[in-house]
C-alpha cells in the first residue's frame, strides 16, 4: 500500500524485459485447470487475477501477444517466454506467479475443473524437500549463478556484467 493507502503491486517476467505496476485493488483470483491454460502456463494448472478496476501499466517493454482463441489473447515475454496475460472482452488478467509478491494474492475460485488434473489435488501429500537437497545428484546447483529478475523494481543493468 501507498501512503494514500491505494494497494500498488508490480511484477513482471523472468528476465526482467517487461515489468508492470498494477494502481487500485485488484479482482477476483483465481486457478483454472482448463487444457488452454495449461498449455499457455506449461503447467498444470494457471493461477490468474483479474485486474478489474485497477489501473494496469507497463513499465519496461510490454507483452507479445499470442490469440489462443477467438475470444482471447495471451500476453507473454518475447525474450524469456514467461506467461503473463489472459485477454479476456469481460478484462485482463495476470498470472499470479508474475508479480513481486504472489503470496499477497490468494486464490479464491478454481475454473476449469473439467480438466483438472487427476494428481493435482495430492501433490501437498509428495515428499518435500529444499533446493540444495539435491546437490549431491545436481552438482550444478553450488556454482549456479541465477540470470533471474530480481522480485523488484530496477535500473537497466541488473544482471551480472550488464553494468560493462
Amino acid at each position: 500500500m501507498s501512503l494514500d493507502n491505494t494497494p500498488r503491486y508490480s511484477g513482471g517476467c523472468q528476465c526482467g524485459a517487461v515489468r508492470f505496476r498494477v494502481t487500485g485493488a485488484l479482482g477476483d483470483a483465481s486457478v483454472c485447470h482448463c487444457r488452454m491454460c495449461q498449455k499457455a502456463a506449461g503447467n498444470f494448472y494457471l493461477p490468474l487475477v483479474a485486474i478489474g478496476k485497477a489501473r494496469l501499466e507497463w513499465t519496461r517493454g510490454e507483452p507479445k501477444k499470442f490469440r489462443s482463441s477467438s475470444e482471447v489473447f495471451r500476453g507473454f515475454c518475447a525474450e524469456c517466454g514467461t506467461p503473463l496475460t489472459f485477454e479476456a472482452p469481460d478484462g485482463v488478467a495476470l498470472a499470479i506467479a508474475a508479480f513481486d509478491k504472489p503470496e499477497e494474492i490468494a486464490p479464491t475460485i478454481q475454473w476449469g475443473t473439467e480438466g483438472k488434473l487427476p494428481y493435482v489435488d495430492t501433490i501437498h501429500e509428495l515428499p518435500g524437500k529444499d533446493t540444495m537437497a539435491d546437490l549431491p545428484s545436481a552438482h550444478y546447483l553450488s556454482d549456479l549463478v541465477s540470470y533471474q529478475h530480481p522480485d523488484h523494481d530496477t535500473d537497466e543493468g541488473w544482471r551480472p556484467g550488464d553494468d560493462k
